[in-house]
């Protein structure tokens, strides 16, 4: 039971966004209040951010791993978070033989 709940969806990359747009449609379907979708790679190629604009999607969050075109930037459902200073720190302690797991556990 989704009812009255904030739902993610999350995935390694958005193309079309037809499907995650599907995803969104179904979940408030069945109940669900917000639903937010996080991506690693937003390819959003073809008709992706007028799918995602029209959507029962209340927001996308995607990574910088692929530069956003101008319409994605200028899309308010659109929310994009660099992840420069991840890898930059994960280089590092590759380099220096520390942890990577106490990236995501602290």
């Amino acid at each position: 039971d989704v009812s009255s709940k904030t739902c993610l969806i999350v995935d390694d990359m958005v193309d079309t966004a037809g499907t995650l747009c599907k995803a969104s449609v179904a979940l408030k379907d069945h109940g669900a209040k917000v639903v937010i979708a996080y991506a690693t790679h937003p390819v959003l190629s073809g008709k992706a951010i007028q799918n995602i604009e029209k959507s029962a999607l209340n927001e996308l969050v995607v990574t910088d791993t692929i530069e956003l075109n101008e319409e994605a930037k200028k899309c308010k459902k659109v929310r994009q978070l660099s992840v420069s200073n991840l890898l930059a720190e994960s280089i590092i302690r590759v380099h220096t033989e520390e942890s990577l797991s106490s990236l995501f556990t602290e």
